[in-house]
Parts: C-alpha cells; structure tokens; sequence
C-alpha cells in the first residue's frame, strides 16, 4: 500500500506496510477516510481480521471521525476501544468479517 504522510513530498509516496497496527498520527486528516478504507481491504488480502488503528486520544474528533468511517465500511465486523496497555481510549481495535 502507498500513501503519503502528513509533512512529505507530495510527489513521493511512501510504500506502508501491512500490519495489524496503523498509527494515523502521521497522516493529513483529509486522507482518513480513503486511508482506512485501502488499509482495511488490504488487511483483509493479507489475512488479517484484527487490526488496532491508533487515533491519539487528544479530544477525541479524530477517533470520533474514525468509528463513523467504520461504521459505514462493509468489511467492519465490529469495533470497540482498546485496552489501557494497547492505546487505551486512543486506539480503536477492528475486527474485519471473514
């Protein structure tokens, strides 16, 4: 997956690899929502179903933004905070449907 964190060369994307973990902090906010849709789908052909994205716990637009995108996506089975030595209130766990 290719993407193009928050700060870069706009002409250089960087190639992201996946993982169960995706940490958002890095990212223009603008690129959330088609970012989390691409990271999901490719989660889903690596064969990961559960996955923590990692929003910041700040004051809580972001993860707000985050579990209405959720919402909305076909391959979310469910998701729900994460525990307190994952990210806490800061970190959204995911799981895909199979």
């Amino acid at each position: 997956m290719q993407l193009r964190p928050r700060n870069s060369d706009h002409s250089k994307p960087v190639k992201v690899p996946i993982e169960d973990v995706l940490d958002l902090h890095t990212f223009d906010p603008r690129e959330i929502p088609s970012l989390l849709e691409e990271y999901l789908n490719a989660c889903l052909e690596a064969r990961l179903y559960s996955v923590r994205i990692i929003h910041g716990k700040g004051q809580g637009v972001l993860k707000n933004r985050v579990r209405a995108l959720l919402k909305r996506l076909p391959m979310v089975a469910s998701f729900s905070e994460a525990p307190a030595h994952g990210g806490g209130w800061g970190a959204t766990l995911v799981e895909l449907k199979r």
